[in-house]
């Protein structure tokens, strides 16, 4: 796949004229973005703006680090300058006390092993200041955890990988609201709950009338008491000796569209991918004596 050159290809296999009319979209024709956003995606189709006075939302351009991505044989470490940009919008950030929400498609546990590597590293810094991590790509109902660098014990971050609206492959659609910490001085700006919303192809099918209907809430169907890293963990520690909360996040990870089983080695495996926040590193995974690490394959 050569479909995302990084900055330095010119000539004819330059994606310039891409983010070109992204930035015209966004910025000349929409507004949706402020000027000084298109320098960045000029360079590397990512960008920053503070939406609310102490918040900040970061959008990463995950083509550079995309394992399909053939131009990371060349630098798969940083090929567009965008992990050095980030610590440095993280460290205007830490410095100005705001808060930061980052963006993406592909998730970094689905990322080149070189590349996550350093980004977890950068979460690790940060772990303060980026305070929620929103990505897509896979089109399954999932999460993934990040753990401090030194013991990869203590949980620090949280991605959020929050479903499509497409079917693809052999699933509901689906739609997520997050409660997010409001506008006010001095907010947390975390996430404080969600709730993902499913329209049942079957049943539309069959009645010619979709309808959209809640599926669950991240709190009411885990028993959380908040949405905290730390939360988050003790939720996967259930998952290993509770067969029936793990299945209720089976479920929901296919959108409440089961068509198999899932045995002991596709658990171990999709308990991995939740505590698997680098790329082809299940290191942090504890997989039970007998059972092999099966990465889980995306769209």
């Amino acid at each position: 796949m050569k479909s995302f050159p990084p900055p330095y290809v010119t000539g004819k296999n330059s994606i310039s004229w891409l983010y070109s009319v992204m930035a015209e979209t966004w910025i000349d024709k929409t507004n949706w973005l402020p000027k000084d956003t298109r320098s960045t995606i000029m360079q590397g189709g990512f960008y920053t703006t503070v939406i609310h006075p102490g918040l900040r939302v970061v959008s990463l351009n995950m083509n550079f680090c995309n394992d399909q991505n053939w131009w990371l044989q060349i630098n798969e470490t940083d090929p567009a300058g965008e992990l050095q940009w980030l610590m440095n919008v993280l460290q205007q950030a830490e410095d100005k006390k705001e808060k930061v929400h980052i963006l993406g498609h592909i998730p970094p546990g689905s990322c080149a092993k070189v590349w996550t590597a350093n980004y977890y590293k950068i979460v690790d810094r940060y772990e303060s200041t980026i305070v929620a991590q929103f990505f897509g790509h896979t089109h399954k109902d999932e999460f993934e955890l990040f753990y401090d660098v030194d013991t990869l014990k203590r949980p620090t971050n949280v991605v959020y990988i929050g479903g499509s609206v497409t079917t693809y492959s052999q699933i509901n659609p689906s739609y997520r609201v997050y409660t997010v910490d409001g506008n006010y001085s001095g907010s947390s700006w975390v996430v404080l709950d969600h709730a993902t919303h499913i329209l049942n192809i079957t049943e539309a099918n069959l009645t010619d009338k979709p309808k959209w209907q809640l599926e669950y809430t991240a709190k009411s169907a885990y028993g959380m008491e908040s949405l905290l890293p730390s939360d988050w963990e003790k939720v996967v520690q259930e998952f290993k000796k509770n067969d029936a909360m793990f299945m209720k996040y089976y479920t929901y990870y296919y959108k409440s569209h089961v068509t198999g089983t899932c045995d002991d080695a596709c658990k171990a495996s999709m308990i991995c991918s939740c505590q698997s926040a680098r790329g082809g590193d299940p290191s942090l995974c504890n997989i039970p004596a007998g059972l092999k690490y099966e990465e889980r394959r995306l769209c």
